[in-house]
């Protein structure tokens, strides 16, 4: 079934209302980071800290699936508008909250609310336009996220150090309530009701496994040894739950997350693309500022400035990719060029040293952000070109839900490599102790330039092989992504006939 054709004019005055949703969602993973040590210092709860962005993640992460089928059976526009009004709910509880505890029960409210937004807008332009015409729209929804990821930290230290930290989740109530106001009186989505009843089983089976690969990959190496009891036992439930949810979803005549969808080359070559990019999107931003604080000596306050490079190729070829992909209707190109370009990217940016200039790890920042821009939406182009109409909200939130556990892994699993490197290279330099006690210390690029000379060429150095080693581990599993691409099988795209053809037809 075709999508119905709607004016230029309709989708864009729809996709205002999605734009700031997708901000809403996208900005409260960011803005928070500059806030937190004056939140921490206000409400207390260091030993926490780390749940304040694991609670938000870990509840978009389990909620994704669900609020996906919820959309597929009873329309997306409604579920749409009531995900928007728990993110604002949990906003404004989150600003009000009086201890640490609250903070992170309002987080995960958020949370809930966020993988709505997310998977809700992406499914919502499947509704309203065809495959052929998605990527011009799709690319410049890919446009919230370098805004987010750079806007954020600015936002947040603004709003905290000129109003209050609180602002920093009530500033989300008048962008929110604008995008249900957009929603309601602009977006014409098809009306749908299928009697059918939510797989309730298998949406928990499949959180809990979710919820133990997040917890795991959070707390691995960190807060617990990778041997412990506790990171064993979070292994092991993973892999339990995941079995039994394997299992209890192929006996569902409606399954939260069909198994079905996995036996079309293209949508699961595609959804392994997603977690690729995932992977290696999050571990770049994670580990990208420690090599340019303390390595090349930037300023700290400007870290969300540095990753222009990468968000400006990341928002160019989506932009570029989009287009090209609605006159020609061609896209398995831009999936192996862009996987490509990821692997030459993160290998380029492996290479860097002591002596490597802003200017040239920009430049392979350009390469690397190229390659996810034209990776980002095309695989949710692919996986939603790949499944019938009825199943584009569970399809649109198997592709969001891999690349939000890649983005984990790739930060937890990076994390192991660089800390690795890191002490490996001060016992080298300074001995074992002394390695050990630089390591375990919090050293800011302030505080660096006080440390002895041995001590901060030794710190330098580790840092440096730190994150190169990261990113050469990142380059290696990005080849897999490689192979993915080439797995994919261009089909037509629905709705695929060129708009200056259509008119006529659509005239008679």
């Amino acid at each position: 079934m075709d999508t119905p054709v709607k004016s230029k004019r309709e989708v864009y005055v729809a996709l205002s209302g999605l734009m700031i949703a997708m901000l809403l969602a996208m900005l409260d993973n960011t803005i928070v980071g500059t806030a937190m040590p004056t939140i921490v210092g206000e409400l207390g709860g260091l030993a926490h800290l780390s749940w304040v962005v694991t609670a938000y993640a870990l509840a978009t992460a389990v909620t994704t699936p669900v609020w996906a089928k919820i959309g597929d059976l009873y329309g997306r526009k409604g579920v749409f508008m009531v995900s928007i009004a728990v993110f604002l709910v949990g906003s404004a509880l989150t600003g009000l909250a009086a201890d640490m505890g609250q903070l992170i029960a309002f987080r995960a409210l958020q949370g809930v609310g966020a993988g709505g937004l997310m998977v809700g807008a992406m499914a919502i332009i499947g509704d309203l336009v065809p495959p052929r015409e998605r990527g011009r729209y799709q690319g410049l929804m890919a446009a919230i996220m370098p805004i987010a990821f750079i806007g954020g930290p600015l936002l947040g230290g603004y709003l905290t150090d000129n109003l209050s930290w609180r602002w920093a989740f009530y500033i989300n109530i008048p962008l929110g309530i604008a995008a249900l106001i957009v929603t309601w009186f602009t977006m014409d989505l098809p009306r749908v009701r299928r009697e059918a009843r939510i797989d309730w089983k298998g949406a928990g089976l499949l959180g809990v496994a979710i919820s133990a690969l997040t917890l795991l990959t959070s707390w691995g190496g960190n807060t617990y040894a990778w041997g412990s009891w506790q990171i064993i036992g979070l292994a092991v439930l993973a892999v339990v739950a995941g079995l039994l949810f394997v299992r209890v979803e192929r006996r569902q005549v409606e399954p939260i997350l069909s198994l079905d969808l996995f036996r079309n080359r293209s949508f699961t070559a595609a959804t392994t693309l997603s977690f690729l990019t995932g992977f290696a999107m999050f571990g770049a931003v994670t580990y990208l500022p420690q090599f340019q604080q303390i390595v090349q000596g930037a300023s700290a306050t400007s870290s969300g400035l540095l990753l222009l490079p990468l968000m400006g190729g990341m928002l160019t070829m989506s932009l570029v990719g989009g287009q090209i992909v609605t006159r020609t209707g061609r896209y398995r190109w831009l999936l192996i060029g862009g996987s490509i370009a990821m692997t030459v990217g993160l290998v380029l940016l492996s290479t860097m040293g002591l002596g490597t200039t802003q200017l040239t790890s920009s430049l392979f920042m350009v390469v690397l952000g190229i390659g996810m821009g034209m990776l980002m939406q095309t695989t949710m182009l692919v996986v939603q070109n790949s499944v019938p109409m009825r199943d584009l909200g569970a399809a649109s939130g198997a592709a969001t839900l891999f690349r939000t556990v890649g983005g984990s892994l790739g930060v937890s699993l990076l994390g192991v490599f660089y800390t690795n490197q890191l002490q490996g290279t001060l016992s080298a330099h300074l001995g074992d102790a002394a390695g050990a006690q630089v390591a375990g210390g919090q050293i800011t690029p302030a505080a660096l330039a006080q440390l002895p000379a041995a001590v901060r060429d030794a710190f330098t150095a580790a840092v440096d092989n730190g994150v190169t080693t990261a990113f050469l581990a990142a380059g290696l599993v990005a080849v897999l992504a490689i192979g993915a691409a080439l797995l994919v099988r261009e089909t037509p795209l629905r709705g695929s006939t060129p708009p200056a053809e259509r008119e006529p037809a659509l005239a008679a």
